[in-house]
């Protein structure tokens, strides 16, 4: 496994006394060693905003690993659970390519030893170092179906000569394309005035399916669970990404671009408990959380919520 770049740290938090009882992250969570036996849920930060910068938005991204894990801290477990914390990657002096090489080695170094992987990101750049990680894993070199489900207002399919925050999705189909594979890439929460018809048309030509976010109302949630389901049936493993500006502005005010209309967070967590119960998810990133921007942190908080519920429903499966 590729050394962090930042060791993690000690977690603390609330503290009702000893015991399952009591148990709260702060309590479970331990440092990741690599004698760890499988089936943990293991933590991996990745500290850039240089994606962001890059794609013209509002930087700041890079502490929302520290932010997250301060709000992770204090949610109380519904029992013991095994949760390790690997540390950080941090993309320094604007070397994001770097950065994301040493994510992806590190995720796949996490998967070969039988873990699930939570990336803290971050921009939504995280995303192809997270992809570096899935496809160049032992599972997927033996020929694993996978696919990546991303919860977001925008294809993030840009085709800029530089990387960024905007380019992660179509980098990956080029990857995929490189490899001999097609990429099953779906997308829940897509904006429609913020994603011009030339994206439109490059999803199409990549055969991306997605559904607006206008039709993942809490009315629509029976088409929304078929759309995931459709996409579960067809892979064997599953990369889960959420940028959080798929969330209403009222819910995730501290992102780069908050949303107008966004994603109800009923609906987004319902989806989170669908791929979760398939016990089919390797790898979760959560993307675009800015503290700087944040209100109250509750852009921090439905964050730490939306994980908390994923970590708990796998450790259910176990």
């Amino acid at each position: 496994m590729t050394a962090v770049d930042h060791p993690p740290t000690g977690w603390s938090g609330r503290d009702d006394g000893p015991g399952a009882a009591h148990l709260r992250w702060h309590n479970a969570i331990t440092p990741f060693v690599r004698e760890s036996p499988p089936g943990a849920s293991v933590l991996v930060g990745f500290r850039s905003d240089e994606g962001v910068r890059r794609n013209k938005g509002r930087t700041g991204a890079a502490r929302g690993p520290a932010t997250l894990r301060q709000a992770l801290a204090s949610l109380a477990l519904p029992g013991p659970t095994r949760i390790m914390d690997a540390g950080d990657m941090a993309v320094e002096d604007g070397d994001l390519e770097s950065g994301q090489e040493r994510l992806g080695r590190t995720v796949t170094a996490l998967l070969d030893r039988g873990h699930m992987v939570t990336v803290l990101g971050g921009g939504h750049e995280v995303a192809y170092g997270s992809y570096l990680g899935v496809s160049r894993s032992a599972a997927v070199r033996a020929g694993a179906r996978w696919g990546v489900l991303n919860l977001d207002a925008h294809f993030d399919l840009r085709g800029d000569e530089i990387p960024s925050s905007g380019t992660p999705f179509r980098q990956m189909a080029e990857g995929e394309a490189a490899a001999g594979r097609v990429l099953n890439y779906s997308v829940l929460g897509i904006s429609q005035p913020s994603n011009t018809v030339a994206l439109f048309e490059t999803a199409a030509t990549l055969g991306v399916r997605y559904r607006l976010d206008e039709d993942c109302t809490i009315a629509d949630l029976a088409g929304v669970r078929e759309f995931v389901a459709d996409f579960l049936a067809a892979v064997d493993v599953v990369y889960l990404t959420i940028d959080l500006d798929v969330l209403p502005a009222a819910v995730a005010p501290g992102v780069s671009a908050p949303a107008a209309f966004g994603v109800p967070v009923e609906v987004i967590q319902r989806v989170c408990d669908e791929v979760a119960s398939s016990g089919k998810l390797a790898v979760l990133d959560v993307a675009e959380l800015n503290p700087d921007l944040d209100v109250d942190n509750r852009t921090a908080r439905t964050a730490a919520r939306l994980i908390h519920r994923i970590v708990a429903q796998r450790r259910e499966l176990q």
